[in-house]
């Protein structure tokens, strides 16, 4: 079972806490565990993390990294592995999930989804759940986007939908739900500017314009009674 005092980071980095030394296949390991979560046959983590050798010295690789890595950090009993830690990772996929159906986010939370998972990172094991988290986050910094603001909560709104958007910069419906909480805080001239920055953008970009029921909304908006904005 995960010790609270044992946390393991892969959002934005990897990092552990309290901070110890890990050789550079103790890295690998760690961060092999994190992402995938629960246990591991050691077989599958032997194949996936040294798939240029021959099975016999990935094996061998896997007990080095094993005894490399302090032992109460992974519970190697039997033929799985797992992490003795917490993980960033699992929280930040739950408060994704709540905000896809309708939750809202905290501050600290919008800061986690602002990361990719392992940047930097490239390994064949990591980059299909590099690209699943991204897309999470992206959607869930979009949807609490959305929820925050029509619930007035629109600070925490705007700062979902500029992390959504600084994700995925060509995101039409991330800009849409930026620049509808800029609309409903009644901050018409932030609306205003985001609009015309991404429009530039989708220009530079993909030769193309905003959705013109986008640039409708905006520009009646503008033109309105401030009274009216939101």
């Amino acid at each position: 079972m995960p010790e609270s005092n044992r946390r393991l980071a892969v959002v934005g980095g990897l990092g552990v806490y309290p901070a110890i030394r890990l050789s550079l296949p103790s890295r690998r390991l760690f961060a092999f565990l994190a992402v995938h979560g629960g246990a591991v046959a050691r077989a599958v983590a032997a194949d996936q993390l040294w798939t240029d050798v021959a099975e016999s010295q990935a094996r061998a690789n896997l007990r080095r990294a094993l005894w490399q890595s302090p032992a109460e950090w992974i519970d190697s009993a039997g033929d799985t592995l797992e992490l003795s830690a917490e993980v960033d990772l699992a929280a930040l996929h739950a408060a994704a999930s709540a905000a896809i159906d309708g939750g809202e986010l905290t501050l600290d939370e919008i800061t986690g989804l602002s990361h990719d998972l392992l940047p930097g990172w490239h390994e064949e094991w990591v980059v299909p759940a590099q690209e699943a988290f991204h897309l999470l986050r992206v959607q869930a910094l979009e949807a609490a986007c959305l929820t925050m603001a029509e619930h007035g909560v629109h600070a925490l709104a705007t700062q979902a939908g500029t992390a959504a958007l600084a994700a995925d910069p060509l995101r039409e419906s991330a800009a849409f739900a930026l620049i509808h909480a800029h609309l409903l805080e009644g901050n018409r001239h932030a609306a205003a500017a985001r609009f015309h920055a991404f429009a530039r953008i989708l220009e530079a970009e993909l030769g193309v314009e905003p959705d013109p029921a986008l640039a409708d909304a905006v520009h009646a908006a503008v033109a309105a009674p401030a009274a009216g904005a939101a």
